[in-house]
């Protein structure tokens, strides 16, 4: 009887996210955290009273060279996202970064075509897709239940944590791009994006985001660290029904509501116009309460060890930061529409970004 195959994983960056990663891959079948990698001794020394099995490094070359790992996780600081994910790749690692990918898209094409020449799997943290509440939404919308999607509009506020490198879209929208392109299943043809520096000068502590669909499809995008309240939510308007989720909320998550507003379709006169205003039921649906994080760790193990592509992919990662690097054109031209050119080899992939005229 053949042996099971164990992930041999190494997580580099132990700082806010790291924990939960190494967590995570410490406690999945079929998997083994073999070292762990951070500058600081001290969080190397915390960790390791939680893990003393796993080998820890200062060092991350040290660790890819010493650790005998089959994949690294890199949760380090976006700027690094780059050259530890290259140097894995290099090393014959599969590799797991956290959002965004990488600080640009030329970064983000590289790895990708590393990770393909070396026959390994590449995979990006888009960790709301793997959320069950996120899932079940995409099939209510698959389904044809709310009817066409009008628009979606998703917030994620919070009083912090500020960072110094990458301003508050590229921190907290990854997560709600990735779930719209998700639920919509393509990318926008343009976005505009207007913010303000309030705390740290350059560095954009509130944001607004808006994209546009081919069809009329229309989402956007409120992204903050300056807000009292801790808000995660989401809503989805379809011509049928609406959908609201709330991650917030520990066990009612989602709620489709049966509302609608509809347009006469003949009228000869002013006093003929009204619209009628539907106002049905709404229901909570069940789902299913295990961690997106806990999810998205398995599905890359299960990636590695069968070479299947992951559903956060290079690819999707790519998709994430060139929308990403068209919002910084319009931040810093006060909100101007940007538009994001399809690539020739792929319709629904984005390729580039170009500006378009005032």
């Amino acid at each position: 009887m053949s042996m099971q195959r164990v992930l041999t994983v190494g997580v580099v960056g132990l700082g806010y996210w790291g924990p939960n990663l190494a967590r995570n891959f410490n406690q999945l079948p079929g998997c083994r955290l073999g070292a762990l990698c951070d500058l600081d001794p001290e969080r190397l020394e915390k960790m390791q009273l939680l893990y003393p099995d796993s080998a820890c490094y200062v060092s991350f070359n040290q660790m890819l060279e010493e650790a005998n790992l089959d994949a690294v996780v890199v949760a380090a600081p976006v700027h690094q996202h780059f050259p530890l994910g290259k140097a894995a790749l290099l090393a014959g690692k599969h590799v797991l970064i956290e959002k965004p990918l990488a600080s640009d898209s030329a970064e983000c094409e590289e790895l990708i075509a590393l990770a393909e020449r070396r026959g390994l799997i590449l995979m990006v943290g888009h960790v709301f897709v793997y959320s069950a509440a996120v899932r079940m939404i995409r099939r209510i919308i698959d389904s044809g239940d709310i009817g066409d999607i009008r628009y979606i509009n998703s917030q994620r506020l919070s009083l912090g944590l500020f960072h110094n490198d990458i301003n508050v879209v590229w921190d907290l929208a990854p997560h709600d791009l990735s779930m719209i392109l998700y639920l919509l299943g393509r990318s926008p043809d343009a976005v505009n994006c207007q913010g303000h520096a309030n705390i740290t000068p350059g560095i954009e502590d509130v944001a607004n985001v808006s994209l546009s669909f081919e069809c009329g499809r229309f989402a956007t995008i409120q992204s903050s660290w300056l807000e009292p309240r801790k808000v995660r939510q989401m809503t989805i308007v379809g011509s049928s029904k609406m959908i609201v989720y709330d991650d917030i909320e520990p066990f009612e998550k989602i709620r489709i509501y049966d509302t609608r507003i509809e347009r006469p379709a003949h009228y000869e006169t002013f006093g003929d116009f009204q619209y009628t205003y539907h106002y049905g039921d709404s229901r909570i649906p069940r789902i299913e309460q295990i961690e997106p994080l806990r999810q998205m760790c398995q599905h890359f193990i299960d990636c590695s060890l069968s070479g299947a592509q992951p559903l956060s992919s290079g690819e999707s990662g790519l998709e994430v930061v060139r929308i990403l690097e068209a919002c910084s054109i319009s931040l810093k031209s006060n909100g101007r529409l940007v538009a994001i050119a399809e690539s020739a080899h792929d319709g629904r992939r984005i390729s580039g970004v170009m500006e378009t005229r005032a």
